[in-house]
């Protein structure tokens, strides 16, 4: 069995280095069994400028990674779409998203994994509000993420509690029917919506499709400063909404 850790990345020459060392550091997923998964990295290159760009480029010779350099700078969902269709092409039975600039910690990949892993879920999200550690930062943020998972809880029928955490899991059945349109931040919520819609066919019983089993787990969060290279604004926060109406209301 093999997984794939989606890695999209955008001028973090400081911080990527360090994540891809603290990722190799974290054992593989184990199944049910006690067998470990085969780890396959998925590093997308969203055009970076800095030195980042080389640094991805020098993994290539890495049997357990896929490069994947864009050619233009299309932003994060772009960059997980591609992850995603790398994934698919290597035949891959479960995928994370894990972001380059350590905000969420690998070590929390058997947690947001083992649902998944076990049976019980389709797609795991993790979520910044429900107990774990986390850098305490900006009220406006945590005002504005609060306001933009109500509004999705109501169209999606959801309740969930941090639909912009950017650490998610997704079984091999779900990574082949996700599709992404939104190029930049407004892919947190499209995939959001589209999880709430998506059908999976049944194991057993009557040919009938079932809803997917959405899970939410805690992790971690070592945010950062807009000093420190935090790239999210308040421009995305409106796009959000706008996603969030948009992929819950259309068909």
């Amino acid at each position: 069995m093999r997984y794939a850790v989606v890695i999209p990345v955008y001028n973090e020459a400081g911080l990527f280095p360090l994540m891809l060392a603290r990722l190799d550091a974290t054992p593989p997923l184990v199944a049910p069994d006690g067998r470990p998964l085969e780890r396959l990295l998925v590093v997308v290159d969203d055009f970076s400028t800095d030195a980042t760009r080389e640094l991805v480029r020098g993994l290539r010779g890495r049997p357990d990674t896929r490069v994947v350099l864009h050619d233009r700078n299309s932003g994060k969902g772009a960059a997980v779409r591609s992850g995603f269709e790398a994934a698919r092409a290597a035949r891959c039975d479960l995928a994370l998203i894990q972001d380059a600039d350590l905000e969420y910690d690998p070590a929390d990949h058997d947690r947001l994994a083992r649902p998944i892993l076990d049976g019980r879920a389709d797609a795991v999200l993790g979520s910044r509000f429900l107990g774990e550690t986390h850098r305490v930062l900006y009220y406006w943020h945590y005002a504005a993420n609060r306001l933009i998972t109500t509004l999705s809880n109501m169209l999606s029928n959801l309740n969930l509690t941090d639909i912009e955490c950017g650490l998610k899991a997704f079984s091999g059945p779900v990574l082949e029917r996700l599709t992404i349109r939104e190029d930049r931040f407004g892919v947190e919520p499209e995939l959001v919506a589209r999880l709430a819609r998506l059908r999976l066919p049944r194991d057993a019983g009557p040919p009938a499709d079932r809803p997917a089993r959405i899970f939410e787990v805690p992790v971690s969060y070592a945010g950062r400063t807009y000093e420190e290279g935090k790239k999210i604004t308040w421009r995305d926060g409106l796009h959000a909404v706008a996603c969030i109406v948009r992929y819950n209301l259309s068909r």
